[in-house]
């Protein structure tokens, strides 16, 4: 629920990123742009370590939160944390060049025909999008499902809190469990298998649009 939650999350932040960046020229665009591929290039254990740090207590951002009963590192809201970060490229990665090689002539024909530009982006940009930002999504979704090291850094790992999959099949092999380890890893791989099924059904329902 925690890694949907995220992915649906970044299925909105990551369309108004990619957005950003196509489609708008500011400072240090560029640097900004290849700072979303920074969870790809980070080790996982160095992001869940400087997520646990900032969002502590004592933290750049958590003590700020703090007065205001706010709890985020070593929590479920932190595990969330930690889930939005490592999946948002997907969805900016997978939207920013639909979004480029989209052209403006229909958005302009919409316009002179009286369309507002909620009613041009609703009706116009956002249909031949939908498959990407779907791919994306799904594709966040899958990651942060898998995610481990930065994960278990910012967890408490309590069960039925913010125990994680992964986490609990490490736990099982530590002790000896191998049978329970392989049932929820069993579990895993269908969700996996479930998933790609997914990703690749919209991808062909996109090229089908494009078609």
């Amino acid at each position: 629920m925690t890694a949907f939650i995220a992915a649906a999350i970044n299925g909105v932040v990551g369309v108004a990123v990619a957005w950003v960046l196509v489609r708008y020229e500011f400072p240090f665009r560029k640097i900004f742009d290849a700072a979303i591929d920074l969870p790809f290039a980070l080790p996982t254990a160095v992001a869940g370590l400087t997520i646990a740090t900032i969002y502590s207590e004592n933290g750049w951002i958590g003590s700020l939160l703090a007065p205001l009963g706010i709890k985020v590192a070593f929590t479920r809201l932190g595990v969330g944390v930690a889930m939005l970060f490592i999946s948002l490229p997907f969805v900016v990665r997978t939207v920013q060049p639909v979004l480029q090689g989209m052209e403006h002539d229909l958005e302009e024909a919409a316009w002179c025909l009286g369309a507002s530009q909620w009613e041009t982006f609703w009706k116009v940009v956002l249909p031949p999008l939908m498959p990407a930002v779907l791919t994306g999504v799904a594709l966040g979704f899958a990651r942060a499902v898998g995610e481990y090291g930065s994960v278990v850094l910012v967890a408490a790992n309590v069960p039925f809190q913010d125990l994680i999959a992964p986490v609990l099949i490490f736990q099982r092999l530590e002790q000896y469990d191998y049978a329970g380890a392989t049932v929820i890893g069993v579990v895993m791989l269908l969700v996996s298998l479930v998933i790609l099924l997914g990703i690749n059904l919209l991808q062909a329902w996109g090229r089908r649009y494009d078609g």
